[in-house]
C-alpha cells in the first residue's frame, strides 16, 4: 500500500513534487475540523503550517500516522508530547524563515523610526503634513536585541550596518561569542534603560511569556521604540499600549499577537504603532524553503530513514556519512540481543569501535534502543518513543566509543545485564563492496560468527555432538521451512555450541520448541530482521 501524505494547508508546488512520485498525496482544509479528522484516518503523514491544530484528538484519529510536519519554525499548533507518546515523529523547518523574519524586524524598526505607515495612510487620504510625521535617525543610536539566537544574530548584523551601537540580553550566549558579533551582553534591566530601539527575538516558552510587562516598561528609556516580530505574548500588549499612551514608549512595530488571527488590539489605536498580520515568514523564498525542507523530512521518515530535523528525537542533528550505514546495523543488533536474552535487560551498553567512533554516534544508541523493544511491546516502536519504552521499564542504555583499531573498520556491539544476573552480547559490522552494504553478525554471546543479518534468524544453544545439524535440517524440512544459511560455532569440541540459521519463513513458537527438544538445546530463540 502506498503511504498517504495529507497536506492540510497550502504548500509550495516544488515541495509537492518531492512527494508526488512516491506517495499518495491528498489535500484537506485543515481548518475544517471534521474533514481533517476524517482524512487523518488514512494518513501516514500530515503537513501543516500555522492554521491547522494537530493535538491529541487529531493524533488519536490517525492510527497509521508516522510523522507530523510543520512547514515553518514554530510548533505552537502541534501537541508534541501527544505525538511522542504515540511514537509519531514531529518535524519542522527550523531555518527556513530566519532571513525573512530578521528582515521583517528591520522593516518594522525603520517604519516606526520614520512613521512610514501612518504618513502613507495620511497622504492617501489627501493630507500633506510633513512636520507631523517627523521621525528619528537610527545612526548613532543604541539598539537592544533581546535574544541572540539565529534570527537575533541576523537582525544584529543587518542593523549594525546603520552605524548603531548594539547591546543584547541572552543568558545562554557567552560574552566571547557576542563580542565576535560586535555586540555587548548586558542584563535585561540595563538593556531596557539604555536602548533607543529594542527588538525581541526569543522563542515562546514558559520562561519568556510576559518577559516584558508593566514593571519592565516602567524602566525603559523615554521615547524607546519596540519591535516584536518573534512570538505573541513575549511583551504584554496592554502594558505596551499603556506605555505608548503615557508617552514613555515612542512607538512600536508588532507582527505577532497573543491570540491569532488578531483583528482587535489596544495597540491598533495609535498612529505610532505599525501592526502587521504575522508576516515574518511571508515571503516567497521562506515558503519555498519551508515546504521543501519538510517534504524531504517526510520522505525520509516514511522511507524509514533517520530524520535530522525531528524535534522529538533525542539524537538530532546531521548524521555523518560513515555513521549512516551503521543505523540499521545497530537496530538489528538490538533485535538479536532481545531474542538471545529472552527478555528485557536491566542495563545495556552500546559500544562503537574503530573509524566511525570519531564522529557523533549518539544516534546509534537510539537505533539500538529501537531494536531492543521492537518485539517486546505491542505498540509501534520508533526513534521517537524508544527512549520512553526504556525509561518506563527502567532500562538504562549507555554509549561507549573506542577509537582503537579493530579487526573490522567499525564494530558495533550491544552488551547487557539481565535481571537474573546473566550477561548477553552481540556484535556486528557493515561490509561495503562498491555501492552494496551488507550487515554482518560477527559475534553472539561470545561465539564468533560471520553471518548476514537479514531475514529470520534462529538461534539454538546446545552441547556439541554429531548429528545435530542433520536433525534440525530434517525437522525443518518436514515442516516446509527452507534453510537459507547456517553457521555453527563452538567454544571447544564437545563443549557448548551455538547454531544460527537463516530461514525463508516465520517459525512459530511450537516448532521452535519442538526443534529445541529434538537437539536437546538449552536455549532457543528467533529474531525477525526483515525490513519493516
Amino acid at each position: 500500500m502506498t503511504p498517504v501524505v495529507l497536506i492540510a494547508e497550502e504548500l509550495a508546488p516544488a515541495a509537492i513534487d518531492v512527494l508526488a512520485h512516491d506517495f499518495d498525496v491528498r489535500h484537506v482544509d485543515g481548518t475544517d475540523r471534521a474533514a481533517l479528522l476524517a482524512a487523518l484516518a488514512e494518513a501516514h503523514a500530515v503537513i501543516v503550517r500555522s492554521a491547522t491544530q494537530i493535538n491529541a484528538e487529531a493524533i488519536a484519529a490517525a492510527p497509521k500516522l508516522k510523522v507530523v510536519a510543520r512547514a515553518g519554525v514554530g510548533l505552537d499548533n502541534v501537541e508534541v508530547a501527544a505525538a511522542t507518546a504515540r511514537g509519531v515523529m514531529v518535524v519542522n523547518a527550523p531555518t527556513s524563515n530566519i532571513v525573512s523574519a530578521a528582515e521583517q524586524a528591520v522593516a518594522l524598526l525603520l517604519a516606526v523610526a520614520r512613521n512610514t505607515a501612518s504618513a502613507s495612510s495620511a497622504l492617501k487620504a489627501g493630507e500633506w503634513k510633513r512636520s507631523k510625521y517627523t521621525g528619528v535617525e537610527i545612526q548613532g543610536k543604541t539598539v537592544g536585541v533581546v535574544g541572540l539566537g539565529r534570527i537575533g544574530v541576523l537582525f544584529a548584523q543587518r542593523i549594525a550596518a546603520f552605524g548603531t551601537r548594539l547591546i543584547a540580553y541572552d543568558p545562554y550566549v557567552q560574552p566571547a561569542r557576542a563580542a565576535q558579533l560586535g555586540v555587548r551582553l548586558v542584563g535585561l534591566e540595563e538593556l531596557l534603560r539604555e536602548s533607543d530601539f529594542i527588538s525581541i527575538h526569543l522563542p515562546k516558552t514558559p520562561e519568556t511569556v510576559g518577559l516584558i510587562g508593566e514593571k519592565e516598561l516602567a524602566t525603559v528609556k523615554p521615547g524607546v521604540r519596540i519591535v516584536n516580530a518573534a512570538r505573541g505574548g513575549l511583551i504584554d500588549e496592554q502594558a505596551l499600549a499603556d506605555a505608548i499612551a503615557e508617552g514613555r514608549v515612542g512607538g512600536a512595530g508588532i507582527d505577532v499577537y497573543v491570540k491569532e488571527p488578531c483583528t482587535s488590539s489596544p495597540l491598533f489605536a495609535f498612529d505610532n504603532v505599525v501592526a502587521t498580520p504575522h508576516l515574518g515568514a511571508s515571503t516567497a523564498e521562506a515558503q519555498d524553503k519551508a515546504g521543501l525542507s519538510v517534504a524531504k523530512s517526510v520522505k525520509l521518515a516514511l522511507q524509514g530513514e533517520f530524520v535530522p530535523d525531528a524535534v522529538n528525537v533525542q539524537a538530532g542533528g546531521v548524521v555523518a556519512e560513515d555513521v549512516r550505514p551503521l543505523l540499521p546495523l545497530a537496530e538489528k543488533l538490538g533485535k538479536v540481543f532481545t531474542a538471545v536474552a529472552g527478555g528485557v535487560a536491566s542495563s545495556v551498553t552500546v559500544e562503537v569501535r574503530g573509524e566511525a567512533a570519531g564522529n557523533d554516534v549518539s544516534v546509534l544508541k537510539l537505533a539500538a534502543t529501537k531494536g531492543l523493544f521492537t518485539s517486546v511491546v505491542e505498540e509501534q516502536v520508533t526513534y521517537v518513543n524508544a527512549p520512553l519504552f526504556a525509561a518506563d521499564r527502567g532500562v538504562e542504555v549507555d554509549l561507549h566509543t573506542h577509537a582503537d583499531s579493530a579487526e573490522e573498520p567499525t564494530l558495533v556491539s550491544v552488551r547487557g545485564a539481565l535481571p537474573d544476573g546473566r550477561t548477553v552480547s552481540v556484535s556486528g559490522t557493515v561490509v561495503i563492496s562498491g555501492s552494496r552494504e551488507t550487515i554482518k553478525l560477527t559475534e553472539v554471546d561470545g561465539f564468533d560468527l560471520e553471518l548476514t543479518a537479514d531475514g529470520i534468524l534462529l538461534f539454538f544453544r546446545y552441547a556439541d555432538r554429531p548429528g545435530v545439524v542433520g536433525a534440525i535440517g530434517s525437522l525443518l524440512g518436514e515442516h516446509g521451512v527452507n534453510i537459507a544459511a547456517m553457521q555453527v560455532a563452538r567454544r571447544e569440541a564437545g563443549g557448548e555450541a551455538l547454531m544460527t540459521l537463516t530461514v525463508d519463513g516465520a517459525v512459530g513458537a511450537e516448532l521452535l520448541t519442538e526443534a529445541a527438544d529434538v537437539i536437546g538445546a538449552t536455549a532457543a530463540s528467533a529474531a525477525d530482521l526483515r525490513d519493516e
